[in-house]
C-alpha cells in the first residue's frame, strides 16, 4: 500500500469538486468558495450547475446586504465558482486536477457508485473521494471503488452554512491520511468536523434516536398527549422543541423512514425501536406542518397548541413529603412553603394527609407502596430538574382526584406551569433524557465517536440544550443509571439496559465523557 499524508487543506489553490447541485451541494460550494478554494460543479442536469451558481450568488448578495461580508469578498467567491459540462454522459474529465471531489447525488447506492466509477477514471491517485450520503454505507459506497482507501463520508447537514457541523466518517478500508485532511477542510470552512465509524445513522441520527422515540412510546402506554411532551420537554428539560413539534417540522414521512431503518439495520436492536403510531399516521398522510396537520394543526401555516386546563383550587390537607430523597425532598418542601402548603414533619403521614413522594425511574405505585403509603392519597412530584421551570405531577391509577389538585395547585401557586400524567415509571423528562444518555453513552462503548465529538455533535446538529454525555453528568452518572435500571426492572423490556459506559463510569464516580486510557 502506498504511504500517504494528508492533502494540504490550507494550500491557496486547493481545487474541490462537487458532483450534484442541490440544497447540499450548492451549500458545500458556497462555504468552500467563501473560504478561498476553487469549486468546480458538476450535474447530470446540465443547466442545474448554472442555477446553482445563480442561487450561490444570490445568497452572497444577502450577506452583503446585512453587512456579513463585504462586496469585494462576494464578488470573489463567486468567481471560484467553476461551471462544468462533466457528467455522467461526458465524464468527469474537467476534475482532473481535483484535490478532493465530494458526490451529494441521489440517495441511491447505483447512482453513487456510477459517479464513483466516472470519477475514478479521471482524477489523479492522491484526489479524495468524499460521499454526502446521509443514509447509505460509506463502505458499500467505497466497495465499488479501485482504490477504496481513498474514499471517507464527508457529511454535512442542511443548511449547510448555518448548520457548522460535518461528520467525517472513515469506512472500514478508508486511510488516516484521508480523515485527517478532510477534517483540515472542514475547519478551513468554518465548520466543526467530528469523526465517526461507518455505522448506520454514523454519529447524529445515531444518537438523536432516543429523542423521538421514547416519547411515543410514552404517549402509546397512554401516560400523556403529544402537547403534553413536548411542554414538558421544552419547560422542564430545556430543549427549543419538543419530539412532536421536531417530527411534525421535518416531516413524519421522513422521521418514520429514518426511525425504521435504523432499527433494521441495526438489527432489531431494542433501544430504536419503533412504535407504531408514526406507521399509522403516516398511512394517514399526517406528515405535519408542510401538508397543514400532524401531530398538530397548522391553520394558515401556524401551529396550533391545544389549551391547557386551568389550575384548580387547592385543598386543604396537611402534606406528608417522603425523605427517601433528601434532596428532592429539602427543595419541594421549600417550594410547598412558599406556597402556603401545611407540611407535616413527622416520619409517616397522618390519616388524610396528601403523601407527596420524589422517584428516580419508578412509578407512582411503587414509590407509594415501597414506603407503605396509601396510594389513594399519594401524587408523584418530578424533581429531575428541581422544580425549575415547567414542573410535573403523576398520580396512582387510585389517586384521589382531591389530592391530584391540591398537588398541581400547590406547585402552580408561584405561577409555575405544571402538568399532571398518568403513573409512568420515570415521568416524562426522566425517561428521555436518560434514554438519550444512554445511546450517547453506547456511542462512546463502540468507539464510534470520542465522547468529545458526541456532546459537540448532538449540540451543533440536533441543538439539544447539552451534549449527551455532558447530560448524563449534569444530572449524574449515578442518578441516570439508577432510573434505566429502576425503568427496566419495572417493564422489563431490554431497550432501557444501561451502557456499560455509564455502569462503569457511574460506579467509579467519573464523569462520562471521560475517554478510555488506553
Amino acid at each position: 500500500m502506498a504511504s500517504h499524508t494528508a492533502f494540504a487543506a490550507d494550500k491557496a489553490d486547493l481545487v474541490l469538486g462537487i458532483v450534484g447541485t442541490g440544497a447540499m451541494g450548492r451549500g458545500i460550494a458556497q462555504i468552500a468558495a467563501e473560504a478561498g478554494i476553487t469549486v468546480r460543479l458538476a450535474d447530470a442536469r446540465a443547466e442545474a450547475v448554472g442555477e446553482a451558481r445563480d442561487f450561490v450568488a444570490g445568497m452572497l448578495a444577502r450577506k452583503v446586504e446585512k453587512g456579513r461580508l463585504d462586496q469585494a469578498a462576494a464578488d470573489a467567491a463567486v468567481a471560484r465558482l467553476e461551471a462544468t459540462d462533466a457528467g455522467p454522459e461526458k465524464g468527469y474529465a474537467a476534475f482532473a486536477g481535483c484535490d478532493v471531489v465530494v458526490e451529494a447525488v441521489a440517495e441511491r447506492m447505483e447512482v453513487k457508485h456510477a459517479v464513483l466509477k466516472g470519477l475514478e477514471a479521471a482524477v489523479g491517485p492522491d484526489c479524495v473521494i468524499a460521499t454526502n450520503t446521509s443514509s447509505l454505507s460509506v463502505t458499500g459506497f467505497a466497495a465499488a471503488a479501485e482504490r477504496p482507501g481513498r474514499v471517507a463520508g464527508f457529511h454535512f447537514f442542511n443548511p449547510v452554512p448555518l448548520m457548522k457541523l460535518v461528520e467525517v466518517i472513515g469506512g472500514v478500508m478508508t486511510e488516516a491520511w484521508v480523515l485527517d485532511g478532510l477534517c483540515a477542510l472542514a475547519e478551513r470552512m468554518g465548520h466543526r468536523p467530528v469523526r465517526t465509524t461507518d455505522t448506520p445513522g454514523f454519529l447524529v441520527n445515531h444518537a438523536g434516536r432516543a429523542f423521538g422515540t421514547e416519547a411515543l412510546r410514552i404517549v402509546a402506554e397512554g401516560v400523556c398527549d403529544f402537547a403534553a411532551v413536548d411542554r414538558i420537554v421544552t419547560g422542564a428539560a430545556g430543549f427549543r422543541m419538543g419530539p412532536f413539534t421536531l417530527m411534525d417540522l421535518t416531516g413524519l414521512d421522513v422521521s418514520h423512514a429514518v426511525m425504521e431503518s435504523i432499527y433494521h439495520q441495526y438489527y432489531e436492536e431494542p433501544r430504536f425501536r419503533p412504535v407504531q403510531i408514526t406507521a399509522q399516521r403516516t398511512a394517514a398522510g399526517l406528515f405535519g406542518r408542510k401538508v397543514g396537520r400532524g401531530f398538530y394543526a397548522y391553520p394558515e401555516g401556524k401551529q396550533a397548541w391545544p389549551e391547557e386546563p386551568p389550575v384548580p383550587s387547592a385543598g386543604s390537607r396537611p402534606v406528608w413529603i417522603s425523605e427517601r430523597h433528601p434532596e428532592a425532598a429539602a427543595c419541594l418542601r421549600g417550594v410547598l412553603q412558599a406556597a402556603g402548603g401545611e407540611l407535616e414533619q413527622g416520619s409517616r403521614p397522618s390519616d388524610g394527609a396528601l403523601c407527596l413522594v420524589t422517584p428516580f425511574g419508578e412509578d407512582a405505585t411503587g414509590a407509594a407502596l415501597a414506603e407503605s403509603l396509601d396510594p389513594t392519597r399519594t401524587v408523584a412530584v418530578d424533581l429531575l430538574f428541581a422544580l425549575a421551570g415547567r414542573r410535573t405531577v403523576m398520580t396512582t391509577p387510585v389517586t384521589e382526584t382531591a389530592c391530584r389538585d391540591q398537588a398541581h395547585a400547590l406547585l402552580a401557586a408561584d405561577g409555575s406551569a405544571v402538568t399532571a400524567i398518568q403513573d409512568s415509571p420515570g415521568f416524562v423528562a426522566q425517561r428521555i433524557l436518560a434514554c438519550i444518555v444512554n445511546v450517547g453513552c453506547e456511542i462512546a462503548q463502540q468507539r464510534i465517536a470520542a465522547p468529545d465529538d458526541i456532546n459537540r455533535a448532538v449540540e451543533l446538529a440536533l441543538g439539544y440544550p447539552h451534549g449527551s454525555l455532558a447530560f448524563g453528568d449534569r444530572l449524574g452518572p449515578r442518578r441516570v443509571l439508577s432510573i434505566l435500571e429502576n425503568l427496566q426492572a419495572a417493564t422489563g423490556d431490554p431497550r432501557y439496559r444501561p451502557s456499560l459506559w455509564l455502569r462503569r463510569r457511574a460506579l467509579l464516580d467519573l464523569p462520562l465523557d471521560t475517554p478510555e486510557n488506553a
